[in-house]
């Protein structure tokens, strides 16, 4: 039996003095603006690390990753996704394909797409050929399209090994 998840998260924006970068799909992104986070604040790792652990219904990313844990503090989300890939694997499942859209404002993404695929295809196990990534804005609504946020929606798919 296939299996279908859902994932979504958010992280709120805040300006910087500077030029810095965030890490969005597990690569770095030029940004004027930082995530505030406790771990390395990865929304397109986190929505589909949601979105694996939904489908074979372990619960979410707080409850196994939670930030109240100081192991948790700067973790790298791509060692986060590691650990649930294989939460995945022992519950008996494979990844089958993952599709994730960002909603921010800013910066401009489409640039930097097929590197965020190449690398979670990479993280993920799997062809670059399962892994879509999207991005859009919110039309400067809310706190994404107020650049006050960055948020991620996630679903995965998966199969039986």
């Amino acid at each position: 039996m296939f299996k279908i998840g859902t994932g979504y998260d958010i992280h709120r924006l805040e300006q910087e003095d500077s030029s810095t970068t965030i890490r969005l799909g597990g690569i770095d992104i030029p940004s004027t603006k930082s995530v505030v986070a406790h771990s390395d604040g990865d929304v397109v790792i986190h929505a589909i690390i949601d979105a694996l652990l939904g489908a074979v219904a372990l619960g979410d990313i707080g409850q196994h990753f939670p930030d109240t844990d100081p192991q948790y503090q700067d973790a790298s989300s791509i060692d986060l996704l590691k650990t649930t890939i294989q939460m995945v694997h022992q519950a008996g499942y494979k990844i089958g394909n993952v599709d994730a859209t960002i909603i921010a404002q800013k910066p401009k993404l489409s640039p930097f797409i097929l590197r965020m695929r190449e690398s979670l295809a990479l993280h993920l196990g799997g062809d670059i050929t399962q892994v879509s990534v999207k991005a859009t804005t919110n039309e400067n609504v809310d706190a994404t399209g107020q650049e006050q946020a960055i948020a991620v929606h996630a679903v995965a798919l998966l199969a039986p090994l």
